[in-house]
Order: C-alpha cells, then structure tokens, then sequence
C-alpha cells in the first residue's frame, strides 16, 4: 500500500520536526503518508452558471457612484473651508453675497447640489477666480453624481430583468431539477409557474420561490455537500503527472435506496399486530445472563424520528437491565435457549402449559417479554452493509413462510420496480415514481392495519457517480504543502471531541482494575461506566464553556485526576496564547500565520499518540489562485476508510474491472492493520438511518445486543468472546478476542456522530481511532474593536494549509437591509458601500447566528455580493428577531482558484483524503516518563 506520497523521514531540523516526537529530544521519529486513493464531492453544476446572476453594470454603476461619493466627500470639507474665508469679500460685494456664499458652503459641506449651480460658481469666481475654478470643478462632479443617481432605478430594473432570464434558464437545468425533486418537493411542484411567469417584476409568492430556487441553485453550483445530482462524488486515484486537474465525467450514474425508516415503520407494525407476530421468529435477547436472582441483559429503547425532516432516523438508546427471577420466566428461558426456529406462536404456546395459564395472559406475558427486550425477533432489521435494503427486506418477509408475508413481499414488488426505474428517468417520470413509491408504501401500511399511515418526508436517497478513477497530481499534498498538514494533524487532539472520554473511560478502567488489570464483562463495564461516572460527566460537561467572558481557559472536568487531562489542558492554554500572540501581532493583516515552533511545541505537550493505528481522513478543497497552491481545510475525522463508506455502493459493481471499492478497501485495510491484530466493525447499534449504510470494509464485525449478525459466523466477534487489558508495556487499553486469539481494534464506518449511537457502541468507540475534530483556531483570542458593528478576523495558515477563512461577523441591525421608502438603487448602493467599507469580497457564505451561536439546522448560504438577487435571498434570511447576527466567510477558493474541470466548466470541488500515521518505535522502560506524568489516551 505503498503510495508516491510517501513521507518517512523526518527532516531533523526543530521547525520541520512534525513527528509525534518534541525535537531536540532525540526520540524515536514516526512516519506519515498520504492514501492513494481519494473522493471528490463536486459542485453538480460548473460555476460558470451562476455568473449570469450579476449585474455587471450595475455593479460598475454602484462603484462609480461611490467612487464620485469619495471624492466629493474628501474635497468638501477643505472646499468649505476655502469658501469660509471668502465671507469677508462677500460682505463687501455686497447684494445679498454673504448669505448666498453661506448657503453654498453649507451645500458644499453637506454635499448637496445648489439649485443654480452656474450662479454658485459665477458668485465664487468673482470673489477669487481660482476658488471659483476649484468651485466649478466640484459642481461638475456633484453635477455627474446627480445624475448617475438619476439613472440608477432604470439601471438597476433592467439588470434585474436580465438576471431573471439567466435564472430560469439555470433552473431548468435537467440536473438541478432531478436533485430538486429530492431537496424540496413542495419547491419543485412550484417551480414551473415560476418559470413560466414573465412578470417584470414577481408578485410575492413568485419572489418567494424565486429566493428558494436561488438558493438551492448557489447550493448546487458552489457547495460540495453530497446529494443526488446537486453534488455528484467521484472516486479517485492520485498518480504522477505534474499540474493534472481532475476531470469529472459526462455520463453520470445515479444509484437510489429507499430510506430504511420506510422499513422499519412496516415491520414496527407487524410487530404490534398480535396476529401478525405469531409467525416471527424469536430469540433471547444475545448476551443475557443470570446474576444471582436476577436475569440481565440489554435493553433497548427507540424513539422515532421526525417524518417532517429532510434526514430522520429512529434513536435507539441501550442500557444494561435487570428482571427479578421467577419460575415461569425460568421455564421460558430454558425453552428458548438454543433453540432455532422458534416463532412467537411457539412461545405462546409454551407459556400455555403453564399451569392454569389463561391463553390472553399467556399473550400478554410474551407481548411484554417483546416489549421489554428480554425476547427479540431479528427477522425484518436492515443490516448495515445491506446492498439493497428493499430486496432484503422481501426475502425475509417470504421466509417467514405465511401468507401474510408474502402479501406483503408482493406489495413491495411495485416500490421494487420504482425504484429500479428512478435512476434512468428523467424529472416529470421521476416525480410520477415518486408519487407512486409513497402512496404503495402507505397502501402497504394499510393492509397492515396502520389508521393512519405515515411516511418520512424523503422517501428514498440518490447518489450520485460522477466517475470512477479520476485522477488527482499526486504532489499535491507532497513536499512542504504534506509537511504542513502533518504539522497540523499534530495539534487535531486538541479539537477533537472525543479525547476528554477516552481519557476518563482509560482512568475509570484502571481505578477499577490497576494497571495490567482486565476486564471480561465489557457490557458490566459499560453500565459501570455510565451509572457510576459517564452520564454525570457528560451532564457537567455539556454545560462547560471552553473559554470564559475574559477568554481565560476553562480546565476539562478531571474528577478522576488523569495527567492525560492536565496535559490536554495545558497544551489547549500554550495553542490560545500562541494564537493571541499571533493576534496581538498581525491581527490588522489579511493573514495570520501560526509557525512552526508553535504546532510542534503544542503537538509535544500532548505527547507522542499512544496507539499504532491512527488513520486520520481531511475534507480539503484546493486553491490555485495567485499563482500558488494552498490547501484549505474544511474537517478532519479519525478512523480507516471514512470518506469512502457512505459511497461504497455507488462503486461496488465489480464484474470485468475487477472486484467493487468495498472488496479493495478492505484489502487494503488488512494490509494496513498493525501486526497481531483485526479490525472489526461496530455498526453503531440497529439505528434505522441510511447513513450507516454501506458495504462490508473490514473482515470482522463485533455484533452488539440486538443487531443483525450481517456477515459469516467466522467473521463475527460478540461481547462475549471480548475482554478488555490495560497493556502495561504499550501503556493503552487493548479489546482481545478469547476466540481469534488476537487484540482487535474497532472501528466505526457510518456517518452519524457518536451521541446519536446507543450506550454500548458508543463507549466501545472510545476504544478506536475514530474522533471527531472541528478546528475552532480563536478560541479563546478576543475579537477586535467593532467598525461600524463588525467585527473582523484574518485568515488563519499554517504553511500552505489554511485553518480559518477570513471573516465577518455583524449584528442584523448592522447591516443595510432595504427599509421603507428607499428605492432600489439606493438599497443596492448600501450594499455596495458596506461591502467596500469593511474589505467584503464580493462572494462569502453567511450563517445567521442568535445570541452567538449558530441558528441550529441553519445552512451556510451563499452570497454574491455582484447580484441584486442573491442579496435579497440573504437578506430573507436573516430575520429581526433581537440577538440575530450573520458571520460571512470568504470562498476560499473562489473562482480564479477551482481546479476540479467538466466538459461544461469548473467546479467547486472538495477532496475527502486519508493519511496513516506510523507509530515511532517503543521507549525502552528506562526511557519511560515517571509515573508521576501518567501515560497519555488517546488515537
């Protein structure tokens, strides 16, 4: 797995040394390269369409304007001042001279046009020809500033009516619609009319969909989140070939799944049809056991998610539960445990013989049993490397064996054939597949009994190839740009999320254990962990503040004393004052750059990471503009494999070319696993959300309470077979397998965030290098003094890599938005004058945000500053409630700077790449830091 990015040796010098070692220390040095492959998110339509959304002259109208504005305004009051000693001469003119000078430097001063210009500058002229010159000059210009003014209302209208016309032949672009009709129905069904409406000017409805429909368009030409035709992916390869730009295909391929909530609401309902469940199968709940008196084993709670929004999933909550022993539930246990093919009817039945077992009783008790999780029935649960979920979900239906089932198999069929045909068809067939899918899925709720039926809003998800082995300039992240970012990737501990956890999880192990202590029980220790720490920690936590109102750090809860903590703490303090310092020094300039000495000082506070398997995947977008390269990057995330997971199936067809992205990844995973050890995947627990989707990357699997086996019995590993060791001599906590004999390292490959996991996989997740790590460089640093109610902030490199965009944060009532009585010319010249006035570029993306934080679910949107239409979107979007403020961030790159071509033009792309850090060699004991240091915990 070699590739031509390879960095193992580490230059020696202190700034360059971005190892997991502190230079100068002579300690063992690590290696890092960059995987081969890579996933290129891009913009579904090239930015060349949104640039007919300008109003080019009316822009060069604003800046003239301005332009006359500045010059009048600094010529004004010296102007004035000249006129001011004339007063004299006036009074001897005589004729009512004085009060007509006053007049006209009051005018002047004001900058306002006199009634009779030609009379001002005769008046002026006769008392000092050369004022009279300078006077006559400025009325010309006032003159001019007039009537541009004059124009700008017609200008303006007829540059409106242009960008109209660019807009609706944008929106009708095959692509937009196709990803529109997924994105917003109720926005397509009106879209049409918009279209079709020739109005100079839009009635409001139409304006309100004409704002919808821009933004969704800004959004498909100008963002890189992945969906359906708005933002294809494309799998990729970097290879040799200096200044290659990647090039995306013509033909795109779409590949659909129904949302498996859709599944999931079908079988709750044959779960809870008392006739219905006779024929599933049932089995104990895995992992159950006696204690003493009591049976223990885990629960589950779901809570389903909200059908109204765009993404839902059901959450799923586990806990470790006790039932007080009886004789009956004995019996029961003894009857179901080992035994295969059991179905509720046979449980029923069992309960039967019970003796005077009344048969309604009998139901009841196993209803409760089903209820309580104590029974399970692991039929119709979609697996999480399902290829296809719908198919999947009909071949159990029909080994069930009941007529029922098979009905049901059969009403799928239709939502089967909608879906086979969604891909190919174009807009108008595919809002008819659309219409069908939902009213046979609520059909089939019917026939199950539902009163009401519902279904989620999304009905199925798209995504979208927009080619397979696209090449990338492998020096792209070579030389100093790679040793930028490994510099970088040193200081992500800092940020990530996950790290505090780990270290309280690794301390709670050894104050229950001791070092070299292990733990066979994993679930007793996940209920442990939880009840006697974990939920109040995270309780306390939730409400902790990094920074105080001083911008004083704010220590980490350390209630079990972890140095690792301190260290974290320490090393968080040394980063915000090296970033204040920065701050204090260059904070007036368009950049600020953090050095060398800073990252590699703050990287050996938190010491040398303590795990042999650190994958680290980088969402960066690349920037070619003043005639350099530099990496931004957007966000970073711990653990194998993560940028390709979502998308396997977009790319696992196989046959001819070979075997499909899922069979070589997870190839090359094996070769990258550390020796004397698997990588097993946790699924994050039966959370019905098409984000956990995707094909089978690793060759084993630690199967959960409740979840769907999914791979062969040799590939399975149970908490049952694991135990957890504090591995004195690597001085971290290793999960071993009894049964393969080896350690294993688990690894999360979905796309949710670990709170939205139940208990069980979310602490297991503690123990493998997944993280999650958003770069937030100002925390803690103050912002500077306000102009005008904004604040600024610089962008923030280290290198060649940027870690902050410029950016602009402003109160709403800060900004000119139009109010009553201005007419167009004028509101869009406030604009213009604000943007000039605090340095804007003329295109940001702005988040609306309410007594400092984020509006949540709000969207970045983007704004170009050149579009009389995009501001009016913007400014729909801010509101007036009291605490509204937007924060702007420049697009970096912007459009001097994509690289990412098609054969319609470039696009604004974003790389998801993946880099390996090799672990330097062990100290030897006597090297060891004392204990009273303590080890470090983290990945």
């Amino acid at each position: 797995m070699t590739t031509p990015l390879t960095e193992r040796a580490v230059p020696a010098a202190p700034a360059d040394a971005h190892g997991t070692a502190a230079s100068g220390t002579g300690a063992p040095q690590a290696g890092w390269e960059v995987g081969r492959r890579f996933l290129l998110r891009a913009a579904g339509l090239p930015v060349e369409t949104v640039r007919g959304l300008r109003s080019p002259r009316a822009l060069a109208w604003a800046d003239e304007v301005l332009e006359h504005e500045a010059r009048l305004a600094a010529e004004g009051p010296g102007l004035s001042e000249l006129l001011h000693g004339l007063v004299g001469a006036a009074d001897e003119a005589g004729d009512g001279a004085r009060r007509a000078l006053l007049t006209l430097r009051r005018q002047v001063f004001n900058n306002r046009l006199p009634v009779d210009p030609e009379a001002a500058e005769h008046l002026v002229t006769g008392l000092d020809p050369a004022a009279g010159a300078r006077v006559g000059s400025w009325l010309k210009e006032r003159g001019r500033y007039a009537e541009l003014l004059a124009g700008g209302d017609a200008l303006l209208s007829a540059e409106l009516r242009g960008t109209r016309t660019a807009l609706r032949a944008a929106l009708a672009d095959e692509r937009l619609r196709r990803g529109l009709l997924l994105a917003s129905p109720t926005l397509d069904a009106r879209l049409d009319a918009y279209l079709a409406d020739r109005a100079a000017e839009p009635g409001g409805r139409m304006r309100k969909a004409e704002r919808s429909a821009l933004a969704y368009l800004y959004r498909t030409a100008c963002k890189t989140s992945p969906f359906s035709t708005l933002t294809p992916v494309a799998s990729g390869v970097f290879a040799p070939g200096e200044g290659a730009e990647p090039r995306l295909a013509d033909t795109w391929e779409g590949h659909v799944r129904p949302t498996v909530v859709a599944l999931a609401r079908i079988a709750e309902l044959i779960l809870a049809d008392p006739v219905l469940r006779q024929d599933l199968p049932v089995v104990l709940s895995p992992g159950w056991d006696r204690d003493e008196d009591r049976v223990r084993y885990v629960r589950q709670w779901v809570t389903a998610g909200d059908d109204s929004a765009a993404v839902t999933f059901d959450a799923v909550r586990d806990r470790l539960f006790y039932l007080r022993g009886s004789g009956a539930l004995e019996r029961i246990l003894g009857f179901l445990d080992g035994r295969e093919g059991l179905r509720h009817r046979d449980l029923v039945a069992r309960l039967a013989q019970e003796p005077g077992a009344d048969p309604e009783d009998c139901e009841r008790y196993a209803a409760a049993l089903l209820h309580l999780g104590m029974v399970q029935v692991p039929a119709l649960r979609t697996d999480v490397h399902d290829p296809d979920p719908l198919r999947s979900f009909q071949e159990e239906l029909r080994g069930l064996g009941a007529a029922w089932a098979d009905g049901v198999a059969d009403a799928l069929e239709a939502p089967a054939a909608r879906l086979a045909a969604y891909p190919a068809a174009g807009p108008a067939l595919r809002r008819e597949l659309l219409r069908g899918l939902r009213a046979d899925l609520l059909d089939v709720q019917r026939g199950l009994g539902a009163p009401e039926p519902t279904l989620p809003r999304t009905l199925l998800y798209e995504d979208v190839s927009a080619g397979d082995g696209v090449t990338a300039d492998a020096g792209l992240l070579g030389g100093e740009t790679g040793r930028a970012l490994r510099r970088v990737e040193g200081v992500l501990p800092l940020f990530d999320l996950t790290l505090p956890h780990r270290i309280t999880l690794r301390g709670f192990f050894l104050a229950r254990y001791g070092r070299g202590g292990r733990c066979d029980d994993l679930l007793g220790l996940v209920h442990d962990f939880h009840e006697d720490l974990f939920d109040q920690y995270l309780s306390f936590t939730a409400r902790r503040e990094p920074f105080d109102a001083d911008g004083a750090y704010v220590p980490e809860e350390n209630w079990l004393g972890q140095p690792a903590l301190r260290r974290l703490d320490e090393a968080r303090r040394r980063f915000a004052a090296g970033m204040r310092a920065a701050w204090e020094r260059d904070g007036e300039r368009e950049e600020l750059a953090l050095p060398a000495e800073l990252m590699t000082g703050v990287a050996a506070e938190l010491g040398p990471p303590a795990e042999d398997f650190v994958p680290l995947s980088h969402h960066l977008q690349f920037d070619r503009s003043g005639g350099g390269l530099r990496v931004v990057l957007n966000r970073s995330y711990g653990g194998p494999a993560f940028p390709f997971s979502r998308f396997t199936h977009v790319y696992d067809g196989g046959g001819a070319d070979g075997p499909g992205l899922s069979e070589r990844l997870r190839e090359e995973l094996r070769g990258r696993c550390p020796e004397g050890a698997v990588l097993a995947e946790l699924t994050g627990g039966p959370v019905t959300s098409n984000l956990n989707l995707h094909g089978r990357l690793t060759d084993h699997r630690i199967v959960c309470p409740g979840e769907a086996p999914g791979v062969p019995e040799e590939a399975r590993i149970g908490l049952d077979d694991l135990y957890l060791v504090h591995d004195e001599a690597t001085d971290r906590l290793v999960l071993r397998s009894v049964r393969l004999g080896c350690r294993v390292i688990p690894v999360y490959l979905g796309y949710l965030v670990p709170v939205a996991l139940p208990a069980i996989p979310r602490t297991l997740l503690l123990l493998s290098p997944s993280s999650m790590a958003p770069v937030d460089v100002w925390g803690g640093v103050p912002a500077g003094p306000a102009v005008g109610g904004v604040t600024r902030r610089p962008r923030v490199v280290h290198g060649d890599v940027v870690l902050a965009r410029r950016s602009w944060t402003a109160p709403a009532e800060a900004l000119p938005v139009r109010g009553s009585g201005h007419s167009g010319a004028s509101w869009w010249l406030g604009w213009r004058r604000w943007q000039r006035a605090h340095g804007l570029p003329d295109r940001v993306f702005a988040t609306p945000h309410r007594d400092g934080r984020r509006v949540p679910g709000a969207k970045p949107l983007y704004v170009d500053f050149a579009s009389p239409l995009s501001l009016t979107a913007f400014e729909a979007l801010l509101g007036r409630e009291d605490g509204t403020s937007v924060v702007l961030r420049e697009t970096l790159p912007d459009e001097d700077g994509l690289q990412v071509v098609s054969g319609r033009g470039r696009h604004v792309a974003e790389l998801a790449v993946e880099t390996f850090a090799s672990p330097a060699p062990p100290l030897s004991p006597t090297d060891r830091t004392a204990t009273e240091d303590g080890p470090t915990c983290r990945n």
